[in-house]
């Protein structure tokens, strides 16, 4: 593909048209339309200026050869500035994995893959994979407390959250050149993204066997949702420990009930289906369950309130980009853009710079 080529893909995967781009940015509808049909080289000030707005790196404008997949798994697209969204969060799996290569930290992206097509899957296949990824990854018996370090330290995959509605957001994506990434929505609560994570890990295992030949932005079917929450169900409250957590507790009470949400950290309403399930339970018994504690969560749920948002920008990206500006791998002004701050704030970093080498005395002076 060609710069201009580049250029026009890269405005039409946001979904606007030149004459916004030009009233946005100050360059001319003209020029846009010479630079995208490759009659005029746009300046570099010109290039920097649609990278930005595209949130796109320089590079890629630069490059050669086709545009590498880009496609974002969706669950329920934002309701808006759906486009924007997509594209910061490929443009922060790009920068991590820059941040990655510059510190000399990459983590090779590995997850098994289920051994059946598309039209074979089915809710056996789901439960066997999620205690094949539970037993691989050391989840024990209540996963969803380690579930996010895992992906992130031992998979390489890279997490992320933003804040947008709808609430019921969550989205995921492969690429070969970044490899897998997840996208959260930071205003659930903690055990609801503990869930939504496991559904998304779901698409990544399965990303070859559903999407590999697509190509651009779609959303998962409804079959492939329902695995997908078969798969985070098993993987999050294995069913032994589940009856076994059930069982201590002799009768089980509503009270009962929210403490064992607690202990396996998800939501109380997934852990009624779960127990539905497990306990063959008729539909309209556990519908009347999950309707009774729905009533009473602001009353039991309080106990376990966290309203802190997660953070977009993950702990490893930030330590890595840290690094990379103290080691001298990266320029004040692109440390603040991975970032997402101001420059002024980014000074304050070199502040500390050369700290981590300094040795800490073990003993009294």
């Amino acid at each position: 593909m060609s710069v201009g080529e580049r250029l026009k893909y890269a405005r039409k995967r946001l979904n606007i048209t030149e004459t916004q781009v030009s009233e946005l940015i100050g360059i001319g509808v003209s020029s846009l339309s010479e630079f995208e049909n490759d009659k005029r080289e746009p300046k570099l000030s010109h290039l920097q200026l649609l990278a930005q707005l595209y949130n796109r790196q320089l590079s890629f404008f630069l490059e050669e050869g086709p545009v590498p997949q880009e496609m974002v798994l969706w669950r329920k697209q934002p309701e808006e500035n759906a486009e924007k969204v997509e594209r910061r969060f490929l443009k922060l799996c790009e920068q991590y994995r820059n941040l990655e290569m510059w510190c000399g930290e990459t983590i090779v992206p590995r997850l098994p893959s289920p051994r059946v097509s598309a039209a074979n899957l089915d809710y056996n296949d789901a439960e066997s994979l999620a205690r094949d990824v539970r037993n691989q990854l050391g989840l024990g018996d209540r996963p969803g407390i380690d579930l996010l370090r895992a992906l992130e330290e031992e998979c390489g995959v890279k997490v992320f959250h933003r804040a947008f509605e709808p609430m019921g957001v969550a989205a995921s994506t492969k690429s070969p050149s970044f490899g897998f990434a997840v996208l959260l929505n930071s205003k659930h609560v903690r055990w609801r993204r503990n869930f939504d994570l496991a559904h998304e890990l779901f698409h990544l295992l399965t990303w070859d066997v559903f999407h590999s030949k697509e190509s651009e932005s779609s959303g998962p079917d409804e079959r492939e949702e329902k695995l997908a929450d078969r798969f985070a169900a098993n993987l999050l409250m294995p069913a032994e420990a589940v009856r076994g957590a059930v069982n201590r507790r002799g009768p089980l009470t509503y009270e009962a009930l929210f403490g064992i949400a607690r202990e396996f950290d998800v939501s109380v309403e997934a852990l009624a289906y779960r127990i539905g399930y497990l306990y063959r339970m008729e539909k309209e018994k556990t519908d009347q369950i999950i309707s009774a504690t729905r009533a009473m969560a602001h009353l039991l749920e309080d106990r376990r309130k966290d309203n802190s948002s997660a953070p977009e920008l993950p702990e490893r990206y930030r330590a890595l980009a840290i690094r990379a500006l103290q080691r001298g791998e990266i320029a004040l002004g692109r440390f603040a853009e991975y970032m997402d701050i101001s420059r002024k704030q980014a000074q304050e970093y070199l502040r500390f710079e050369g700290w981590e080498l300094e040795e800490i005395p073990l003993t009294a002076a």
